[in-house]
């Protein structure tokens, strides 16, 4: 509720995530989790899986979209990419990318911008690879909405690939109950979407570091795979992989443990199940 008492519209919930965002972000730039000092390289927050799926970026022209730190956005420009482009909508992001960004070149290039805005801030600029996720589909309140904005990005024949958290995995919680092993995992929010925004207030922040001192409030909505399949086929783009994987960047919960590529997986006594899936679709030429 805002301090009149009426629900907040969809762009007030975009402004609050905005701000949420750039006071999490010196938390994050200086925490071990992004490891930005040279503990961790930009190239750990890639899959093996993804590079197998992006192919050959040598010569190509790639958008990131929603890049935060610019991690991976800068992983891809050391692939061999003509220019890259990352987009946030977080000053505070942008500028902690452009830091980390110091030597690259003019082939890496960040902007400021929400994303529903990104085909007017680009200049109309069109974009061999689009490239976006890993906790980025919550933070939009209609997927059809990003979806054409992607094909707008897009060259004929471009290529848009997806990386995102499982649906599962956002409806996962570790909530013991008195005859469960602690750490248990039970499903504590909705796989699916049509309950509208979920509106979270909390200082702490998903790396390490102090909590957060203003702007706590967020939004996120929900939305399962069949929801973002539908939105990218009904943008135009024609949908060439979609796979779910067991692994996950960073060690989430107490239990995982290593798998490939220094990513982490629950262990072998657990059940298998999809913890992030990842999407490639083509605009037709």
């Amino acid at each position: 509720m805002t301090q009149t008492g009426r629900e907040p519209t969809v762009p007030e919930m975009l402004a609050a995530n905005e701000r949420n965002w750039d006071a999490r972000t010196p938390v994050h730039a200086a925490s071990d989790f992004y490891g930005l000092d040279g503990s961790r390289s930009c190239a750990d927050w890639m899959a093996p899986f993804e590079w197998a799926d992006l192919g050959d970026l040598h010569g190509r022209t790639v958008l990131h979209l929603q890049c935060h730190l610019g991690t991976e956005t800068r992983a891809l420009a050391e692939q061999g990419a003509a220019h890259t482009v990352g987009l946030d909508f977080s000053r505070e992001s942008v500028r902690q990318a452009r830091r980390l960004a110091t030597g690259a070149g003019p082939s890496l290039e960040f902007v400021q911008a929400d994303v529903h805005d990104a085909v007017t801030a680009l200049g109309g600029r069109r974009f061999d690879v689009v490239y976006t996720g890993k906790g980025a589909l919550c933070y939009l309140p209609d997927l059809a909405r990003w979806a054409q904005i992607v094909h707008a990005l897009l060259r004929p024949g471009g290529v848009l690939y997806l990386v995102e958290f499982h649906p599962l995995l956002n409806s996962l919680g570790a909530t013991p109950q008195p005859d469960e092993e602690p750490g248990h995992l039970r499903l504590r929010r909705d796989y699916l979407g049509g309950r509208g925004p979920l509106r979270i207030d909390n200082a702490s922040t998903y790396t390490d570091g102090p909590p957060l001192e203003r702007a706590t409030v967020s939004y996120e909505w929900r939305h399962g795979i069949g929801d973002a399949v539908e939105a990218v086929a009904g943008a135009g783009l024609r949908v060439e992989v979609l796979r779910e994987t067991d692994l996950l960047p960073w060690r989430r919960f107490a239990a995982m443990v290593p798998g490939e590529g220094g990513w982490w997986r629950l262990p072998e006594h657990e059940p298998k199940v999809p913890l992030m899936f990842a999407l490639r679709a083509v605009r037709p030429a």
